[in-house]
């Protein structure tokens, strides 16, 4: 089974990026729905990502050999793929049907998924001040976000349907990630990167209506092309970072997107409500707030066994 490199201290600043990229990208996605579909969306980020990412290698001189090719379990290549593209979709579908902030609460599964596998799979190991920070985790995100999963418990209609995509949405990415893990026996990230792009792009071309995208205006279309550039880079530092670090901990600080997701629409909200509808806090909300973060660097930053 894949190693990580010990490097934690880069395997957790790149996790950061990976963090900020993904709490503001619901905000974004929101906003790019209102013009465009969904597979036109998804279809035009993995193109972008995939476009970039390839230009990146070939003046590095790194695209893949023939050689990692052989090397490079296909079975898994295809699993990442379809699992990717798969999460791409639900969540983009489900976010339509939702809000930004209930999102990103109920993707916060796939990160507790792939803290079980990286547990289960790769035999990590948690410390007592760890379980503890996972604890604190728990009981955090439940005083954080009392009001949205009441909300989700007693909605129905497009709503309920929305929340149920997500939950589709973080079994998939779980699979996806640990996957992409195992990958790196083989490939580097980017790599793999490359690859998935690649084949998720070309699941989605048949769908997409590549016409609509020139008919957006420069606000809209520069929402979108940010979408792009944070599959890009998001991706690219989240695949690096299981790299250097366990899967167990780069899952345990990603649980810290929802509360960049909650203060960037309040923010946005504030510079145009138009745009974003503000979200209410309560003091509970606040306090719950910092249980998650105190929790989340319990567990990242534990010493292992």
């Amino acid at each position: 089974m894949h190693q990580s490199s010990g490097h934690w201290r880069l395997g957790l600043g790149l996790s950061l990026v990976t963090v900020f990229l993904w709490g503001v990208l619901p905000l974004a996605l929101t906003i790019t729905l209102q013009n465009l579909d969904v597979y036109t969306v998804v279809w035009f980020r993995f193109s972008t990502a995939f476009i970039c990412l390839a230009t990146y290698l070939l003046f590095q001189k790194k695209l893949p050999t023939l050689a990692e090719l052989r090397a490079t379990s296909w079975q898994l290549l295809v699993v990442a793929t379809l699992c990717l593209a798969a999460n791409y979709f639900l969540f983009t579908q489900g976010l339509g049907l939702t809000s930004p902030g209930n999102a990103e609460v109920i993707i916060q599964l796939s990160g507790l998924l792939l803290s079980c596998g990286g547990l289960v799979i790769f035999h990590e190991r948690y410390t007592l001040n760890q379980w503890l920070g996972v604890a604190v985790l728990t009981v955090g995100f439940t005083l954080f976000f009392h009001s949205q999963l009441a909300n989700l418990i007693t909605s129905k209609g497009e709503y309920l349907l929305g929340s149920g995509l997500i939950i589709f949405a973080s079994i998939t990415w779980a699979i996806y990630a640990l996957s992409q893990k195992q990958l790196l026996q083989s490939l580097s990230s980017a790599k793999i990167m490359l690859i998935i792009y690649g084949g998720c792009a070309l699941l989605f071309t048949p769908f997409a209506k590549i016409n609509t995208i020139f008919t957006l205006d420069r606000f809209h279309f520069s929402i979108l092309v940010f979408c792009a550039l944070n599959t890009f880079i998001a991706y690219g530092a989240f695949a690096e970072s299981l790299e250097h670090w366990q899967a167990s901990r780069v899952s345990s600080v990603l649980a810290l997107a929802p509360i960049i997701t909650l203060i960037s629409g309040w923010l946005m909200s504030v510079i145009d409500p138009n745009i974003i509808s503000p979200e209410n806090i309560s003091l509970m909300g606040i306090i719950g707030a910092f249980l998650v973060v105190a929790g989340s660097i319990s567990i990242a930053l534990g010493k292992s066994q």
